[in-house]
């Protein structure tokens, strides 16, 4: 890689820093200038001076932090190129959840793209990751072992609605993280023909309001009174993964537990969370993803960021292609995006 490209992003305490802009991306802590991603808590946190962001993550942060998680913002349009001090940059789909995208920056011919996290499945959630040929890529790595190889999501689905037929009188309640995933699985289930009522854990109620505003369909989606626990025989309830585990969940008509999770791949993590139906649901690239993006954005740099970045690495160099692990601080690796414990999200959601 070129010295001018390496000069665009350096590693600061706060996260990656742009110093010709002036700006960090997905900053841990509170910086005068960040551009986000995308809309977890682990890459979207509140206290920032400015925010530059798809219309989309900034509408997902304000719920989630309130109208004031910024001074001042700024709506990045998908595609369109803009100018921030000595760089330009360009937001791409990134295949994630409502409104992620990757960043490009670039300086005299000179690209990094940061993919923030990222999917190469279909989801009819969000828009689908976009191929951006570049000189160094900044890849996740949170399934980046091979043995993770996700299978196709609509049969995961399907697995559940056979188990949900054959268990007409106990409920399914579903753990999934509420910014994404549950949304994601709310529309696949709608797509294989569930048109009952799907409902929910009241932490849910808010961003699937807001995907439903930004046009997403998801159906008849009510919270789930206390009194009618009970009585919800044969209904499907998502919640998040902590309430799985506590008095909330107990009150449901003999519960059948699932997870929808890429981490259900792995067997004893399903037996300790005490999953009776392991949903292999991911919205992160499985092995076989990660490898088939560095071929095809060509980059002849790859820095690896949060997960199984050794293994990812090692992959580059038999590749002949140029890689080193970043080891950034502060990115949640167990909870499938979301931090391990982040004080300004939803606790229960970021217990995972």
């Amino acid at each position: 890689m070129s010295s001018r490209a390496s000069d665009l992003l350096t590693l600061t305490r706060e996260g990656l820093y742009c110093p010709l802009g002036d700006f960090h991306v997905d900053p841990t802590w509170p910086v005068p200038r960040a551009v986000i991603t995308h809309g977890h808590a682990d890459h979207a946190r509140a206290g920032h001076g400015s925010v530059l962001a798809t219309p989309e993550t900034l509408r997902i942060m304000a719920v989630r932090y309130g109208a004031d998680f910024c001074d001042t913002r700024q709506e990045a349009v998908l595609g369109q190129s803009m100018r921030i001090g000595g760089v330009g940059v360009r937001f791409a789909p990134a295949g994630h959840v409502l409104g992620s995208a990757q960043v490009a920056i670039e300086r005299e011919g000179a690209r990094i793209v940061v993919s923030g996290d990222y999917k190469r499945a279909p989801d009819p959630t969000c828009l689908p990751f976009e191929v951006v040929p570049c000189d160094v890529f900044i890849t996740e790595a949170t399934f980046g072992l091979p043995v993770f190889t996700h299978p196709d999501t609509r049969g995961e689905v399907r697995k559940l609605l056979d188990s949900v037929r054959l268990f007409p009188e106990r409920a399914h309640i579903v753990g999934a993280y509420a910014l994404g995933k549950a949304q994601r699985v709310m529309a696949l289930l709608r797509e294989e023909g569930w048109d009952r009522p799907i409902h929910l854990h009241g932490a849910m109620e808010k961003l699937t309001e807001l995907y439903k505003q930004e046009g997403i369909p998801l159906g008849d989606t009510p919270k789930v009174a206390a009194a009618e626990r009970k009585d919800l025989h044969g209904a499907i309830v998502l919640c998040p993964p902590s309430a799985m585990q506590d008095l909330w969940s107990r009150k449901f008509p003999d519960p059948v537990t699932c997870f929808a999770s890429g981490w259900m791949r792995v067997r004893a993590r399903a037996r300790q969370k005490g999953v009776e139906l392991p949903l292999v649901i991911s919205d992160h690239s499985d092995w076989p993803d990660l490898c088939r993006t560095i071929r095809d954005i060509g980059a002849g740099e790859v820095w690896v960021t949060h997960g199984q970045e050794d293994a990812l690495v090692h992959w580059c160099g038999t590749q002949g292609i140029a890689a080193k692990p970043l080891h950034l601080l502060g990115y949640g690796d167990d909870g499938e995006a979301e931090p391990v414990a982040d004080p300004a999200a939803d606790p229960a959601e970021a217990a995972a």
